[in-house]
């Protein structure tokens, strides 16, 4: 039954039979025999098919939560008992939103300090892909922003607030300001993440409130292509300030803090509510809340 519930949720993940089968290291023919044989089981369809995977019923939507439930509860297991034979062992998940990766280092110290043989994936994902990754149980572990999105049915533990900066030329005379404000932001030539980020979402929302208008010249998802147009100095662009002095900028740019207002967006853990708790989540968790005050002072 677990195997099986393993290639259903492999199916929602990849939304087509092959992909999935490649993923759980079956051939197909395999996985769709498996799927039929638990439709048996359960006396419903579960898989729309046709040529190809047409989605789930409304009875497979039910029994996907139960299997996202399941299989977590089977993976926790297993991991505990693993950690028992071998001690100090493991893998921890993270999916973390990308302006949030300075900080992780600071969080992978502090738990490797007492958990040594522990491995760590981290992946860079959306806001959205955060919380799909938890809920598809991809990760064990969220880093995301709290204010704008909804958290489903996850624990949450606040981090840090998250501020903003101006990236210019330091030939711009805003570059010898101590601080700039979002109006005369929004007045430059910028470069800004596209509108389907979060990030942008954020920058919009603020620049909604203070009643600026903003139509930038270049809008890309690709950190790099920002980048080499901040190089080349003829754009200048908003960015968190951790990020910002976390990365190696081009020369001849200058990192001015945006006030008026002086806006902020809360970042946080998030974790699926379990009990008992995986012993490697908990882990972390533990030292997180170590950290926080580390990282409220420096945001």
């Amino acid at each position: 039954m677990y195997e099986k519930l393993e290639y259903l949720l492999a199916l929602d993940r990849e939304k087509h039979f092959g992909r999935a089968a490649q993923a759980c290291g079956v051939s197909q023919p395999n996985l769709s025999a498996a799927l039929k044989h638990l439709e048996l089981q359960f006396g419903v369809v579960l898989v729309e098919r046709g040529t190809r995977f047409m989605g789930f019923t409304p009875e497979g939507e039910r029994i996907l939560i139960w299997a996202r439930s399941i299989v977590s509860e089977v993976r926790a297991m297993n991991a505990e008992v693993e950690l028992m034979k071998h001690g100090n062992e493991g893998h921890l998940r993270i999916a973390s939103i990308p302006t949030a990766l300075p900080i992780i280092s600071l969080l992978t110290k502090a738990y490797w300090s007492h958990h040594p043989g522990v491995q760590v994936s981290i992946a860079a994902c959306s806001s959205d892909n955060v919380l799909d990754r938890i809920e598809n149980i991809e990760a064990d572990i969220g880093i995301t922003y709290f204010d704008q999105e909804s958290l489903r049915r996850n624990a949450e533990i606040p981090l840090y607030h998250e501020h903003y900066c101006l990236i210019v030329s330091r030939t711009s005379p805003l570059a010898t300001r101590a601080t700039v404000t979002w109006e005369e932001v929004a007045a430059l030539p910028l470069c800004l993440p596209a509108p389907d980020t979060q990030n942008r979402r954020i920058y919009d929302r603020i620049f909604k409130e203070v009643g600026a208008t903003v139509r930038p010249l270049l809008e890309s998802n690709d950190f790099a292509v920002r980048l080499s147009h901040l190089r080349s100095g003829g754009l200048a662009t908003v960015m968190p300030r951790m990020k910002a002095r976390d990365l190696p900028l081009p020369e001849g740019t200058a990192i001015v803090p945006i006030v008026a207002p002086e806006a902020s967006t809360l970042v946080g853990m998030i974790y699926p509510k379990r009990d008992p708790m995986p012993p490697l989540v908990a882990a972390f968790i533990s030292e997180a809340r170590q950290v926080v005050p580390t990282l409220t002072a420096m945001a």
